[in-house]
């Protein structure tokens, strides 16, 4: 009998939950959902098992609070973290999240020594450093995944734009997630035409700046909640890659070692993702403007780095 991939998701929130959905009917891996409360994973865990008559899948789908669950997981995603709260600065929530990372990190390595980390929770750069730091694992092995959602959204609003298919662009962002990424227009196309031929300058500045906004827009919609369906679907393409070896080209969260002139910063570049996890990091020709916002990005992230450091 085939041996399914095992895949283990901390936090069974929307996030969570949705990517343990995508992830059971594509059939890509057996699924396990940790959350602190055993009732809530178990609960979702056993809707998503009744599902599967329905949909026609038999990837297996448990929910526990207990780690010994996640034992020799192949791929561990940390989606565990608290949203900001009224009265609580950048900061606060940047200590509070390190130590929810820190401490699921710890329990899911001890009990998946083998396994790749794929970062979610926010903070995501900063909390992708508490994982590869806590862990102890080669910098391969722990991905933030950013990029692939913001370049996700950057098609999205350039679809919308343009009246064309999402599947005819091609979109490239770099750097932090969130106010401080760089999309990188030079290297956006539409079936390969350069996207500075069809949407002015000053248009596009605007899309960009959407796109930076985006996580904030659907929060300021939502109103009591963020985005789930696009960072769940940018989950699994990431782990699609992993598990069949794709050896695909996505914009990740990885462990800069000189590339880009940039030094022990997790900061988003074009990755290489295969069965290995990172398995090289694409180093692309940058405007002086596009390095300079590169290096302001990274240089956000280590300040950030520095609290977390206070609190491992």
């Amino acid at each position: 009998m085939l041996k399914r991939n095992k895949v283990t998701i901390v936090g069974a929130g929307h996030v969570g939950a949705t990517a343990a959905q995508r992830l059971a009917e594509k059939e890509i891996a057996d699924v396990v959902l940790i959350d602190l409360d055993s009732d809530m994973p178990k609960g979702k865990a056993l809707d998503l098992s009744e599902t599967a008559p329905i949909y026609g899948y038999n990837s297996r789908v448990i929910g526990d609070a207990d780690y010994a669950a996640t034992t020799n997981s192949d791929i561990v995603v940390i989606t565990s973290g608290l949203p900001r709260k009224p009265g609580m600065s950048r900061d606060d929530l940047l200590r509070v999240n390190a130590k929810i990372v820190k401490e699921v990190t710890g329990k899911t390595v001890e009990k998946s020594p083998d396994a790749i980390l794929i970062v979610v929770s926010n903070p995501l750069d900063a909390m992708t450093y508490v994982a590869h730091k806590v862990s102890g694992f080669n910098k391969e092995r722990v991905i933030g995944m950013a990029g692939v959602l913001d370049a996700a959204r950057f098609s999205a609003f350039l679809s919308m734009e343009l009246n064309v298919s999402v599947e005819n662009i091609q979109t490239l962002v770099l750097g932090g997630h969130g106010d401080s990424m760089v999309p990188l227009t030079r290297y956006t196309t539409v079936s390969g035409v350069p996207i500075l031929e069809l949407i002015s300058k000053d248009r596009l500045e605007t899309i960009v700046q959407r796109t930076r906004d985006g996580g904030a827009e659907i929060v300021k919609l939502l109103k009591t909640g963020s985005a789930y369906y696009a960072p769940s679907a940018a989950i699994i393409e990431m782990i699609e890659a992993i598990l069949k070896d794709k050896k695909k080209i996505l914009p990740c969260s990885a462990l800069c070692k000189g590339e880009y002139k940039l030094e022990d910063v997790f900061v988003g570049v074009p990755v290489k993702l295969g069965n290995q996890g990172i398995e090289h990091i694409l180093e692309i020709n940058l405007t002086t403007e596009e390095a300079e916002g590169l290096l302001s990005s990274a240089k956000t992230v280590q300040g950030l780095c520095k609290v977390v450091d206070e609190v491992l």
